[in-house]
């Protein structure tokens, strides 16, 4: 059992690092609990909890590179049987996403692949941010349906920064998420690319990071490991967790848009309301819709 200290130690959170001569950039982020706690609240299959649980890691990542409250949501749409899965997250380390399917499964005994459950479709990446009137997007076509691809093809198209990205998600014989994590490495401007070229192939040297994790290495020295010879120096750290903003006042909120026809239809009876991001669900009692009516039908008069 670990001591308190080493409990606080092993959280989730993200590391940023640069290389002394300020070319390279490398972000680590462990995020073992938050994929735990998507697995949970959306009762995940094997399947959806490693997809879903890259593309949280995925747009940590991401949203790591920003600053403030600034955001990023990550869309995966394809024909294959998961559906649409969405991930958002911001830099001061809240994630939350869901997947249209959570039940999803594969035929390993015929060869399936984990590719086979998101199919050909699109990657939709999205950052909203402090001095832009509407989100920045972007949009590549999917290319191997493991998210880890699909989002370096989308970093190379869309954002032109040479980088290297590894999302790793291990899970026991139960389903259960033993570790989880990701690491994306940039060169910045004037980089010698020679050097992004050799942490790369320092990096496919390694063990996948869940296995590093589970051997006893945090994110800090993966850090290390994946640098190499590159000297690096920590610049940020900053806790993560599976956090939704969703509440009943908000969804209460959401019904006084509907038509006075459509409360007038729900006001006899009680609602349930669920959250797609995190699954929580709402109990709106049918006086509380009764009350929206009136409002709304005075606001008519």
């Amino acid at each position: 059992m670990l001591s308190p200290k080493e409990e606080f130690f092993w959280k989730d959170r993200f590391v940023k690092g640069l290389s002394l001569d300020k070319s390279i950039r490398i972000t680590v982020v462990k995020t073992t609990e938050i994929v735990e706690t998507a697995r949970k609240n959306h009762q995940l299959s094997p399947v959806a909890t490693v997809l879903l649980g890259r593309a949280l890691t995925g747009a940590m990542l991401m949203a790591a590179q920003l600053k403030g409250e600034e955001r990023v949501r990550l869309t995966i749409h394809g024909d294959g049987p998961i559906g649409d899965i969405i991930a958002e997250a911001n830099y001061v380390g809240e994630v939350r996403g869901y997947v249209e399917n959570p039940n999803v499964d594969l035929d390993w005994a015929i060869g399936a692949q984990l590719s086979d459950a998101i199919g050909n479709g699109n990657l939709q990446f999205a950052k909203t941010l402090y001095n832009e009137a509407q989100p920045i997007t972007g949009i590549v076509e999917i290319t191997d349906g493991t998210i880890t691809g699909d989002l370096a093809h989308y970093i190379e198209q869309s954002e032109q920064i040479p980088s290297m990205l590894a999302l790793d998600v291990q899970l026991n014989d139960e389903g259960e998420v033993t570790s989880a994590a990701g690491l994306l490495v940039q060169a910045l401007p004037g980089a010698d690319l020679k050097n992004l070229e050799h942490i790369q192939q320092q990096v496919l040297k390694l063990p996948p990071l869940g296995l590093m994790m589970e051997r006893g290495l945090y994110i800090d020295d993966i850090m290390v490991n994946a640098m190499g010879d590159v000297k690096v120096q920590e610049i940020d750290r900053t806790p993560v967790h599976f956090y939704c903003r969703c509440s009943k006042d908000r969804f209460v909120d959401a019904l006084t848009l509907l038509h006075v026809d459509e409360l007038a239809e729900m006001k006899n009876e009680n609602q349930e309301l669920v959250c797609q991001y995190c699954n929580t669900h709402y109990q709106i009692t049918a006086d509380e819709i009764s009350k929206l009516h009136l409002q709304a039908v005075a606001k008519l008069n």
